[in-house]
């Protein structure tokens, strides 16, 4: 039979309990004041599973705080009801080998004035609990790398005054919003939520309202009513024997998806699609080109509804595209992910505007983030049209990036 270990030198052997003692203090005599700690040298969280579900229900309140908590504090959490389960409880804890408590002696009597949990991570895995030291290690180690965009910075500093577990949720959450907004990403708030976090309905109302609350929010490209599709072309829509004349509209209007999807016919010439992400450049291009050519305003990557109104229109009225996005390496992907579905009807397609002396053209270039390093070495690694290689290989080379706003 292996023999207990031995307790350390400062410690009394083990009673007949199995739980040794340390005397800290000892006050004047004649008060009969003393001071010790006492543990179980052998911690058994096994155990825990066999205990009464009131005893696990009162364990879990417990472990809801700090390591070190008073032992009236306890009391007060299991109630006047709860008294002989607190004390019951207390004992089998220190039995086990699963706390310490710290006692004073007073009047010829021992009594717990305070409790440690010094198998925490071992009580909370045998309740089923988060161990919540953890979470909170994991989450100060992520906190400490603030998101790239500026605009996150206030919600993020708010997650300290949160639980572990829902910090860490909400933490992941804001990484995912700051990689939208670096790859120019527009959608609704389901198109978010899949993106976020892989199926459409998993951000809970009350994220959406603290997300929401952030400054710019409405900037976020995350649309919560109806889409719409805006564009400007000197054509007539017909659906259900109605028409629309876009060409009445001298500026940009914005269709609903659904409407586009009621489609039956469109009258009118293009000379091309021209499709730009920048929304002030849109609208520069469309009052331009918008008496000749069909001008879409593309909202980053293409959510689905956008992609499907695309596609509706193409069947209709089949032309090659002119596509105009930022000069950086997320505006080369946006380009590409939204020439697909040009290239699904078969049609030509071309980037305009993204070329090196574009970029020169700019009074003012950004460096590139780690995220922009990254999504070009993936770029470069794949076929590209040879203006877009170019200016793949030259923003690479030179650290820098621009918006087409400056230029288009």
């Amino acid at each position: 039979m292996k023999a207990p270990p031995s307790p350390p030198e400062d410690w009394s052997a083990p009673d007949a309990e199995g739980i040794a003692s340390r005397a800290l203090d000892v006050g004047a005599k004649s008060t009969l004041r003393a001071r010790r700690l006492r543990r179980a040298p052998r911690p058994n969280a096994a155990i825990v599973a066999a205990w009464p579900a009131a005893w696990r229900d009162l364990l879990a309140a417990w472990l809801n705080g700090a390591d070190k908590r008073r032992w009236s504090t306890l009391l007060a959490a299991a109630g006047n009801s709860g008294y002989a389960a607190a004390q019951a409880l207390l004992a089998a804890l220190l039995r086990a080998g699963l706390i310490e408590t710290d006692e004073t002696r007073e009047r010829g009597e021992w009594r717990v004035t305070q409790v440690t949990f010094i198998e925490r991570a071992a009580l909370a895995a045998a309740l089923g609990l988060p161990d919540t030291q953890a979470l909170r290690a994991h989450f100060e180690q992520e906190h400490a790398r603030p998101p790239q965009d500026e605009r996150l910075h206030p919600p993020w500093d708010t997650l300290t005054e949160l639980p572990p577990a829902r910090a860490l949720e909400r933490l992941t959450l804001l990484r995912k919003l700051d990689l939208w907004l670096a790859e120019h990403r527009f959608g609704t708030r389901r198109d978010f939520a899949l993106y976020a976090r892989g199926a459409t309905k998993t951000v809970r109302e009350a994220e959406w309202r603290w997300l929401a609350a952030a400054p710019g929010f409405d900037a976020f490209g995350i649309e919560k009513q109806t889409p719409a599709l805006w564009l400007r072309a000197p054509l007539t829509l017909g659906c259900g024997g109605k028409r629309l004349d876009l060409g009445a509209v001298p500026d940009v209007l914005g269709v609903s998806p659904a409407t586009l999807q009621a489609l039956d016919a469109i009258d009118g010439d293009i000379g091309c699609w021209r499709l730009v992400e920048n929304r002030t450049s849109f609208e520069r291009v469309a009052r331009e080109h918008g008496a000749r050519d069909g001008v879409l305003w593309l909202p980053g990557f293409a959510p689905s509804w956008w992609k499907d109104c695309a596609h509706r229109l193409l069947r209709f009225k089949p032309a090659a595209a002119h596509i105009a996005c930022d000069p950086h390496p997320a505006g080369i992907q946006i380009a590409l992910d939204a020439a697909s579905v040009w290239q699904a009807h078969g049609l030509d397609w071309s980037p305009w505007h993204m070329e090196i002396a574009d970029v020169l053209r700019l009074s003012a270039r950004a460096r590139l983030s780690s995220h922009d390093k990254v999504l070009i070495e993936q770029l470069l690694a794949r076929e590209l049209p040879q203006p877009l290689a170019a200016l793949a290989r030259w923003m690479q080379t030179h650290d820098a990036k621009g918006e087409q706003e400056g230029f288009l």
